[in-house]
């Protein structure tokens, strides 16, 4: 089943909030999501691997001298954030990312990077290399579930152009997945909204 990238974008950030992720940072999730679903990349699949990880020690960088480094593995959305912000800093030099889970997610970041300096962002991951300036996306390959080494830098080689999607067609269980991590932001029902809401509620209209 295919869904539009506004229904993309909606389930995804109610399922980053539901997994326990600030408001700010499931909005930009959620951006991210529909930017990968938008570029023929299964953005919900790879969000869903994410938000399932039982290892809650992802975390945004801590050392920042050298490479951005944690205790352990970094969050791809927390670091993404960072990345895109610290964007003037690939001016003067690469930034060196160490182990960083789910890394797909870094690219919608770097692409903000590229759309800012008006000019391309490479990653290299793990010795696999994918460009983006923003709307163009050099052809990928499988990327893997935790990189140890992302270096981002200016420049690199771009095509003509490259797939632009309207709508995702996710695995029904990364869905599904999605749909249940958005639940638990769903406010309970009360006696107050139940006589609210539609319906008879408590009266009786026979």
């Amino acid at each position: 089943m295919s869904y539009s990238l506004n229904e993309v974008e909606a389930t995804a950030k109610r399922a980053t909030r539901g997994a326990g992720f600030s408001w700010g940072l499931a909005e930009d999730a959620a951006k991210a999501t529909r930017w990968l679903c938008a570029h023929d990349v299964d953005g919900v699949g790879h969000l869903a691997d994410l938000l399932e990880q039982s290892d809650r020690s992802l975390h945004a960088p801590k050392s920042f001298d050298g490479a951005w480094a944690g205790e352990g593995g970094l969050c791809p959305l927390r670091t993404g954030c960072l990345l895109s912000d610290s964007a003037h800093l690939l001016t003067s030099h690469p930034m060196v990312i160490e182990r960083v889970a789910s890394p797909v997610l870094l690219l919608p970041f770097a692409a903000v990077a590229a759309r800012q300096l008006k000019t391309p962002v490479l990653l290299d991951c793990d010795g696999m290399t994918v460009c983006t300036d923003g709307h163009i996306v050099s052809a990928t390959a499988d990327w893997p579930a935790m990189a140890q080494t992302v270096t981002v830098t200016l420049g690199g080689d771009l095509p003509v152009s490259s797939v632009r999607k309207t709508r995702a067609t996710p695995r029904p269980a990364d869905w599904d997945a999605l749909n249940r991590l958005a639940h638990k932001t769903y406010a309970p029902a009360t006696e107050e909204s139940r006589l609210l809401g539609a319906g008879a509620g408590l009266s009786d209209n026979d």
